[in-house]
């Protein structure tokens, strides 16, 4: 689907598009670690996040909070550390200190003035009511995984949040995850800016997006915005 000629609703993900998610996740694992003198690195933690994460988000619905310390705790099991569970709780209260990326609010300013804004996220709101401090920006239409309770890639989000403006035209998502955001969107055929942070290259079976970028500041030209 190609970019709208004129859009209208420009919709994005938080964790990872414009939340610094991985330094969160990082900065409150090697904090809660440093306390039992226990050594982890930043990669492998990172990775069994997304691994663990997705299966668990894959299942029966509940709450983000709970993904969360459930991810902790499987975690803690792999690498050998003797976590007890009862402090598995670590992770979700890190949310609130889940900083955005450098560009995210001048960027979001400057696309919340000429288009309607919103959000598509897979968190509850409880904690995504904590993220929003961090960008206050006023958002149309917020569309989480405890609404729909539903996790993406499913369309659930998707759907809820066509359903609420109306319809797909002038619609386009922008997101980091090629997996969470890209592929459900591609499938939907919702027009959709991929912020590939990590330099991610496609395997010859996956669909493109419709466009391509490194960060926001490049997503905000391609929308039209100086």
């Amino acid at each position: 689907m190609p970019l709208p000629p004129k859009p209208s609703f420009v919709t994005f993900d938080v964790y990872g598009t414009l939340i610094d998610w991985e330094s969160g996740i990082w900065d409150a694992f090697s904090a809660e670690a440093a306390r039992d003198g226990f050594t982890i690195e930043r990669d492998e933690v990172i990775a069994m996040f997304m691994e663990i994460s997705r299966d668990i988000e894959g299942g029966s619905y509940e709450l983000y909070a709970e993904v969360l310390r459930r991810v902790v705790v499987e975690i803690s099991k792999r690498l050998g550390w003797p976590l007890e569970p009862s402090r598995a709780g670590f992770l979700p209260d890190s949310v609130q200190r889940w900083m955005p990326f450098r560009e995210t609010r001048p960027a979001l300013e400057k696309i919340a003035k000429k288009y309607k804004v919103g959000l598509i996220s897979n968190i509850d709101d409880k904690l995504l009511g904590q993220t929003r401090r961090h960008i206050p920006t006023d958002f149309d239409i917020v569309v989480t995984a405890q609404q729909v309770r539903s996790y993406k890639p499913d369309l659930a989000h998707f759907n809820e949040c066509a359903r609420r403006i109306g319809g797909k035209k002038g619609w386009v998502h922008v997101a980091s995850s090629y997996y969470h955001d890209v592929e459900p969107c591609v499938k939907a055929k919702i027009p959709v800016i991929w912020v590939n942070r990590h330099k991610e290259t496609l395997d010859a079976g996956q669909r493109k997006p419709t466009a391509e970028v490194h960060n926001l500041r490049e997503a905000a030209k391609l929308l039209g915005i100086v």
